[in-house]
């Protein structure tokens, strides 16, 4: 079970000790002392627990990023709460299926959402509790309201042990249902831990959250790992590419971690080069391939920085394996090697493990990743296999062990016999100085069983030329991965965590 110690509330009464008057939350205008902080999570932990919210209980959250969603965090950590962090950009009947399936009996929320949510909450027999951000509605008590009446109260922390539940996150669902991933107090220890080493965090630095906090790239990569270390914590309501940079200029953060789409936003300004970004040490990336121009756009605009093209999923609080600032260029296309206490194995078909060079499933096993999926045994058999989480993504580790994905196992073409892996084309149309996004996927064909199909952006300006670019291709693959259709989109479908939909696109109808 444990020693009763792994707790993320007591990280933050050890700085407040030491440190109450350092600012380690910041939000705009608004700057949070240590103290501060730490006087509202006993307030709201005091309110939660006079709810009637305590150990073991699911609470929702469903917010922008404000610094109320932190608090709450620390709050439900301190009593022993799970906290359930919602994606705003579902529909009102998702939200209503994540809500039943955990059984949340709280969900906090802010006036923008409370139309939607109104039709579907009264069928929710478990949820007993609403809290509303900067607002009041019948129904709903005042977030503020709650923290003001419990104020100067104290509640001591939970004792939560390596393997009791801290979160509920549940996945994008790009291949099915939503499913809940149980994150411990252990997994979040560990993971910290990981990232303090790996990513050299300390009391220096300042991670700018403009990722939804709702998922792992912007509560954990680093996120937390940066109190952790003792560092701050800025935060941007909503992913805007002008304001980031607005924030960096004014903020001045060390850390910040960026999907591909809000990289390509960010380089895409069109005063991006002359503005002061010299104080980002670190870009964290993640969550498909960076292709070599594009890591160069990178390295060109911010100047000195790391760019840790890395890799992890939601089942390890993220952040598994990374690059290293040695190799950003050597090993372009590489998500690195393993972070501490992380082991990478890659599964062979015949369920062996793969030598070097040979493609596989990735596997990995570590204190970082969860033990199962939130009330679904077969699909966490399905995954877990003696000792070993089965990613679903389809990798490589070189002599050296630096991994490199080159799809996801239902992502892969099957092309005449011969395996296509879709990144592998998309790299070479990011090449292509009018395309700045690109995505792949098979399509049926008569013959050959599937071939390539792409799915194309062009910068503003260019017209679309599915001659010029399948000529393109061809100088740079072999004949049979050349996409056999071009399709031009303003704009890619993506998860919020910045994941191509390649669901939706093997859903457009193939031209005539």
């Amino acid at each position: 079970m444990g020693t009763p110690v792994l707790n993320l509330a007591r990280v933050l009464d050890h700085n407040t000790a030491r440190r109450p008057g350092q600012v380690v939350l910041t939000h705009g205008e608004r700057r949070v002392t240590n103290e501060e902080l730490n006087e509202r999570v006993h307030a709201l932990a005091a309110g939660l627990g006079d709810l009637g919210i305590g150990r073991g209980d699911v609470v929702a959250v469903l917010l922008y990023n404000h610094v109320e969603f932190l608090e709450t965090v620390l709050a439900l950590s301190r009593i022993g709460a799970v906290l359930l962090p919602l994606n705003y950009r579902l529909a009102a009947q998702e939200w209503a299926y994540i809500l039943e399936n955990s059984d949340a009996v709280c969900l906090l929320s802010e006036p923008e959402f409370v139309a939607a949510l109104e039709p579907v909450l009264g069928g929710l027999p478990a949820l007993r509790a609403r809290l509303l951000l900067d607002g009041h509605h019948d129904g709903w008590r005042g977030y503020d309201d709650l923290v003001a009446a419990h104020r100067g109260q104290r509640v001591p922390v939970a004792e939560t042990r390596a393997d009791d539940l801290q979160r509920l996150m549940y996945t994008s669902g790009t291949t099915s249902r939503p499913k809940g991933v149980q994150i411990t107090h252990g997994n979040v220890a560990w993971k910290d831990f990981a990232h303090i080493v790996e990513f050299g965090l300390s009391r220096a630095d300042r991670t700018l959250i403009c990722g939804p906090l709702y998922h792992v790239g912007g509560l954990d990569l680093p996120g937390t790992g940066t109190w952790h270390a003792g560092g701050e914590i800025t935060l941007v309501r909503r992913f805007d590419a002008a304001e980031v940079v607005a924030a960096i200029e004014r903020e001045h953060p060390t850390v910040i971690w960026l999907a591909p789409a809000m990289m390509i936003a960010l380089l895409q300004l069109p005063d991006v080069g002359s503005r002061d970004l010299g104080s980002v040490r670190l870009i964290i990336g993640g969550g498909e391939k960076m292709p070599e121009p594009l890591v160069r756009r990178v390295l060109d605009t911010f100047p000195g920085v790391w760019f840790a093209d890395a890799y992890g999923l939601t089942e390890t609080a993220s952040g598994d394996t990374v690059n290293d600032a040695e190799h950003m260029l050597s090993k372009v296309g590489s998500v690195g090697r393993p972070v501490p206490h992380l082991e990478v194995r890659i599964i062979a078909e015949d369920g062996t493990q793969a030598a070097a060079g040979e493609v596989g499933e990735v596997a990995l096993r570590g204190p970082k990743v969860t033990a199962g999926y939130w009330r679904d045994e077969e699909a966490t058999a399905r995954s877990w296999r003696d000792g070993w989480f089965h990613t679903g993504d389809v990798g490589r580790l070189d002599d050296e062990g630096f991994l490199f994905i080159e799809d996801r196992k239902k992502d892969m073409i099957v092309s005449g016999g011969e395996n296509i892996a879709t990144p592998e084309i998309e790299r070479v149309l990011f090449e292509h100085p009018d395309v700045v996004e690109a995505a792949v996927v098979g399509m049926g064909h008569p013959r050959w069983g599937e071939v390539p199909r792409a799915f194309v952006v062009l910068r503003p300006g260019a017209g679309p030329d599915p001659d010029g670019l399948g000529a393109f291709c061809r100088e740079r693959l072999a004949r049979f991965k050349v996409p056999a259709e071009f399709v031009f989109l303003p704009e890619l479908p993506r998860t919020p965590s910045g994941k191509v939909l390649k669901r939706d696109l093997r859903e457009v109808p193939v031209a005539p």
